[in-house]
């Protein structure tokens, strides 16, 4: 079986949006290394940002870091995370936990396939898609 792992990159503020993905999924970071603890660090001010993550609730796991001090990060940009729920309930609370501090841009409703449907981007900049059967 295969299966995708997203990995998100953030400009400087992964540990920020680690904190806030716990909340908004009641998960958990799994590991957590730093430039420094790799021995990567190529200047001081990278030191403690992060190299590598990985965060899991449930059945959500994904992999982050910060940038590397050559890359520019345009955050958001090149992913959006696609969650599957089977409680709408459970959509509508974690859309808005999602939602505080971004801008949803597509409500949740009824989508033409019949499930309930909603896009936002989160605070950080990431695309977010969450989809539930109606029933």
């Amino acid at each position: 079986m295969k299966r995708i792992n997203p990995y998100l990159t953030f400009a400087g503020n992964c540990r920020e949006a680690l904190d806030f993905y716990k909340t908004c999924f009641n998960g958990e970071i799994v590991s957590i290394e730093t430039f420094g603890e790799a021995n990567f660090a190529q200047n001081e001010s990278m030191k403690d940002k992060i190299i590598h993550a990985e965060f899991k609730a449930e059945e959500i796991y994904f992999m982050a870091s910060d940038a590397m001090p050559d890359f520019k990060a345009n955050p958001g940009n090149m992913l959006t995370m696609s969650l599957s729920l089977s409680d709408k309930n459970e959509q509508a609370k974690i859309f808005d936990a999602l939602a505080d501090g971004g801008t949803v841009t597509m409500p949740l409703d009824i989508a033409f396939w019949g499930e309930i449907f909603g896009m936002v981007t989160d605070r950080f900049g990431i695309h977010w898609m969450l989809s539930c059967p109606t029933q």
